[in-house]
């Protein structure tokens, strides 16, 4: 196996069960699982923040599975890592097991092995990233 096939492997590896899997959690979200609002509940969300958890969470994993939209992809990527730092720290606020806050930092390094080993064409343009929005044109790089 190559070097470009090993580290397409691990980026899919890394990607399924990491990003994607934020299928299951954003369903689970949507639909408002009896567990689900209980587990807010307990670190002091709203039960409502469960459905919109669950909404981005699936908008996310989708936009990081697709091919194309490179740009959303690093939204996606910035709001999983917000996602799961957060729930470490609710967890580790509320002296809950080391499992819990543990948990959702296994993930997080899931989601940036993904990010990492992402292809080149998952990722934004070199010129995509250097563009000054406020005058949509190329900014000079430093040399």
């Amino acid at each position: 196996m190559s070097r470009t096939q090993l580290k397409t492997a691990a980026f899919w590896v890394a990607t399924i069960f990491g990003p994607t899997s934020f299928v299951i959690g954003g369903v689970i979200g949507l639909m408002s699982q009896p567990d689900a609002v209980e587990g807010l509940r307990h670190l002091g969300y709203p039960a409502y923040f469960g459905v919109l958890l669950g909404a981005w969470k699936l908008a996310g994993a989708v936009a990081i599975t697709v091919p194309g939209i490179p740009r959303l992809k690093e939204w996606a990527y910035a709001g999983f890592f917000f996602d799961l730092t957060a729930a470490a720290i609710s967890h580790a606020s509320l002296n809950d097991s080391v499992t819990d806050i543990v948990a959702p930092l296994g993930f997080l390094a899931l989601v940036i092995a993904s990010y990492v080993l992402r292809p080149d064409s998952r990722k934004l343009s070199p010129v995509a990233r250097t563009i000054d929005a406020s005058h949509a044109r190329p900014v000079a790089m430093a040399a």
